[in-house]
């Protein structure tokens, strides 16, 4: 599943190039205002961080929501508490859009994450042309130099590389290149089943001073309040958002991260 969702991305991505030249991105990135310092956003704090996330289905759940304004959910983030906004544009088992991005952007001003499945240079330039801040790199789906070299890449444009792990082999290859944003992801990607125990069982491979972000199985506050007991700084969370009532969800996050 994974290989075909970045075969997909990148097969996206290639389709669009066909239309907006490589040459043509760097222009629009050069006349992109600068990237948010997400960093001093997601900082660890006494408060545990919330990364809010746009998202309106999964290949694990199918269809969550029809989230027909994206950018009217991200203000309703923005304006309870959220540090920062994940928005997917993967488009095949995710139903995102780049478009979904630049809307956001437009109507926000907390640090954005591209969530894709992000392979290649011109998936991280046309990232940031649409406002992205920060960029999802996958190790289950990248080799070592692979994500040594998007990651630089993603730096150079001045954004923050989100390092995603799903075990205790991946988070020491993320802690090995210099991440300096890492997730532990609770979702197993080949029975898409979730261990909110996981994060807590690996999560001493992560130094101090590093971002730690647990990943899925966050349903609800006590999952917060377990992740934060863990020793997570932000939560990235999707469903419990878009199936519920996204304020009063949100703030009940955040009562039980102190």
């Amino acid at each position: 599943m994974l290989a075909e969702l970045f075969a997909g991305s990148v097969a996206d991505a290639e389709r669009r190039r066909e239309t907006v030249s490589l040459a043509q991105i760097e222009r629009a990135v050069a006349q992109t205002s600068e990237a948010l310092d997400a960093k001093s956003f997601l900082a660890p704090a006494d408060q545990i961080k919330v990364l809010a996330e746009v998202k309106r289905a999964s290949p694990s759940r199918g269809l969550m929501a029809d989230i027909p304004d994206p950018a009217a959910l991200a203000r309703i983030y923005a304006e309870n508490g959220a540090s920062a906004i994940s928005v997917l544009t993967e488009e095949r088992k995710f139903k995102g859009s780049l478009e979904d991005l630049i809307a956001v952007r437009a109507n926000v001003n907390v640090p954005l994450l591209r969530k894709d499945f992000i392979a290649n240079e011109y998936q991280i330039l046309e990232a940031r042309a649409a406002g992205a801040d920060i960029i999802l790199l996958i190790v289950a789906g990248l080799a070592e130099s692979d994500i040594v070299r998007l990651k630089e890449f993603t730096e150079q444009l001045g954004m923050l590389a989100f390092v995603e792990t799903h075990d205790r082999e991946e988070l020491k290859l993320a802690v090995a290149v210099g991440s300096e944003m890492i997730g532990v992801n609770a979702r197993d990607l080949s029975t898409f089943e979730t261990d909110r125990d996981l994060f807590a069982k690996v999560v001493d491979e992560i130094p101090n001073g590093i971002i730690k972000v647990a990943e899925s199985a966050v349903r609800n506050a006590d999952d917060v309040a377990h992740y934060r007991k863990s020793g997570a700084d932000v939560v990235l969370v999707g469903e419990a958002l878009v199936t519920n009532d996204p304020a009063q969800m949100l703030q009940s996050f955040l009562r039980a991260g102190k």
